[in-house]
This record gives structure tokens, C-alpha cells and sequence, in this order.
């Protein structure tokens, strides 16, 4: 027997031809568009009320202008804005900032992250390792 799936789109999806066991249940989350084009606003407040110096602030701010680019898009190229959203979680990160002010930048990092999906997983990472 075959099965041809086409699009799939949901937070968690198993494709099993035999037995599948899930121990500790599956979550998914999902974050619309609109979403992550809020967290990537409040980001770019945060980063621009976070205590930087100069060259780390013209840093994060290139890389902020590149996410917005990468977001605006019809189709986001979800890899390349995950790039760039890890290269910012670095710098903030390096610069003290994500734990001076945590919720304001980690939130919408977090959900940024989320919303790239599997290109955002070593954000996700990062982030963690902070807690």
C-alpha cells in the first residue's frame, strides 16, 4: 500500500508505517505571522532600550534591519532570518543585555525562534543555556 501525502501543515504531524510509542506526550507550538511580525517590534524595542555600547548597538541594529527584511517577504526565507536572529541572540547575549533585560529581549527572541521552526532550534538553544 503507499500513501501519497501532500501538504502538511500542523504543529505535529507523524507519518507512521508501523507502530509509533510517544512517551511523555508531543507538544507543538504554533506562532502565525502576525506573531512573530509583534515579537520581532517589541525586539527591536528592547534592543534599542538595552544599555549598549556604540559598535554593539550598530551591530545589533544591522542585524534587526536584516531580520525585517528577511520578515517582509511573501515567502521569509526562514533560514537565512534564523541566521541572522542567532547572530543578534550572540551579540546581545555577549553583551550582558539578555540578562539585564531578560523578558524583554528573550521573550520575543523565543517566539521568533518558534516561528522559524526547525532553523530555529540552535536560538532556542542559546537561550536555554541562559537559564
Amino acid at each position: 500500500m503507499t500513501f501519497n501525502i501532500n501538504n502538511q501543515n500542523a504543529a505535529n504531524i507523524n507519518n507512521v508505517g508501523r507502530d509509533q510509542h510517544i512517551t511523555g506526550g508531543q507538544t507543538g507550538i504554533v506562532v502565525t505571522p502576525e506573531q512573530a511580525q509583534q515579537a520581532f517590534a517589541e525586539l527591536r524595542a528592547g534592543v534599542r532600550a538595552a544599555p549598549l555600547d556604540p559598535a554593539t548597538s550598530a551591530a545589533a541594529q544591522t542585524e534587526l534591519r536584516e531580520v525585517e527584511t528577511g520578515l517582509r517577504q511573501p515567502e521569509p526565507d526562514r533560514e537565512r532570518i534564523a541566521g541572522r536572529l542567532e547572530r543578534l541572540t550572540r551579540i546581545l547575549r555577549d553583551a550582558g543585555s539578555l540578562t539585564s533585560a531578560a523578558s524583554a529581549l528573550i521573550a520575543p527572541i523565543r517566539i521568533l525562534a518558534q516561528w522559524l521552526g526547525a532553523a530555529g532550534a540552535p536560538i532556542l538553544g542559546l537561550l536555554a543555556a541562559l537559564v
